[in-house]
């Protein structure tokens, strides 16, 4: 018999930004479930904050974050911010009013740590076959903790539903995405994204046929436009597809008891769906 349910609710990929603007907005990727397919419906994109959280206030939907849903372990108990995912990240706040502080109480505690083991990792970070994800302790570069920061609270504000971390509305599902755990299923080691150099350009290609054929153990075909299509190609940032990539682990997840997550998943960890 088939697992596949009769309907899911409309599904969302978001890829954020933790301080959206026109020029780097939240993007976002709408799809419906039909059978194995996918099909992308439109992409929107966000240029404020106050426009995310109004977008957790629709309903119903599935949606898959790119951005963390805890903290590492090690940083919480020796933090003391909670036992739930919720407390953490309503301790942390009340203690950091501000990102800028969040940063400062992460770089107090790793300047105190051996080299090498400042920015620890959740397991889930550690559980993806060929690639690791960034951890949520990192605040330059590529500012996954900001993420975790400005995108979970929001989360929980809003009362969604987190599988495996929270109860709330289950009309507004919540999982944790990679797109890079996907990109890197289809693309190994090569990179897609921030450049429209001819060889990231032919990496978005093949990136975007693997996904239209279904040639990912999601076992999800995406199905597209050529419009669409064209515009997940030409984005030479990557936003757009890492949003779509978000858009295929919601579907994976909202067809799977649990939203496929583990038996056991660590309360202020979390878990990376489709890990």
């Amino acid at each position: 018999m088939s697992t596949i349910p009769v309907a899911t609710p409309p599904l969302i990929g978001v890829d954020f930004s933790c301080a959206p603007s026109r020029r780097k907005p939240i993007t976002v990727a709408r799809g419906t479930l039909h059978g194995a397919v996918l099909r992308l419906e439109r992409v929107d994109e966000l240029q404020t904050l106050a426009g995310f959280e109004a977008l957790l206030t629709e309903s119903p939907w599935f949606g898959g974050f790119d951005f963390p849903f805890g903290l590492p372990r090690l940083f919480v108990d020796e933090h003391g911010l909670g036992t739930t995912a919720a407390q953490v990240i309503a301790e942390l706040q009340r203690r950091c009013p501000t990102r800028m502080a969040f940063r400062a109480l992460v770089d107090a505690w790793g300047n105190g740590r051996p080299a090498g083991q400042r920015l620890v990792h959740r397991r889930a970070d550690l559980s993806l076959p060929g690639t690791t994800s960034t951890s949520p302790l990192q605040t330059r570069y590529v500012p996954v903790g900001f993420m975790y920061y400005e995108g979970f609270s929001r989360l929980v504000a809003a009362g969604v539903q987190l599988p495996g971390l929270a109860a709330g509305d289950a009309a507004r599902t919540a999982v944790e995405a990679y797109p890079g755990l996907l990109a890197s299923e289809i693309l190994g080691r090569r990179s897609y994204k921030n450049s429209a150099e001819a060889d990231r350009l032919i990496a978005r290609k093949d990136l975007v046929d693997a996904l239209e054929q279904g040639r990912t153990r999601l076992g999800l075909r995406l199905k597209l436009t050529h419009a669409q299509r064209d515009a997940l190609v030409a984005d030479a940032s990557g936003d757009r597809l890492d949003a779509a990539l978000c858009l295929l682990q919601a579907g994976w997840a909202a067809l799977r008891p649990g939203a496929g997550l583990p038996a056991v998943v660590d309360p202020v960890e979390g878990w990376i769906t489709t890990a």
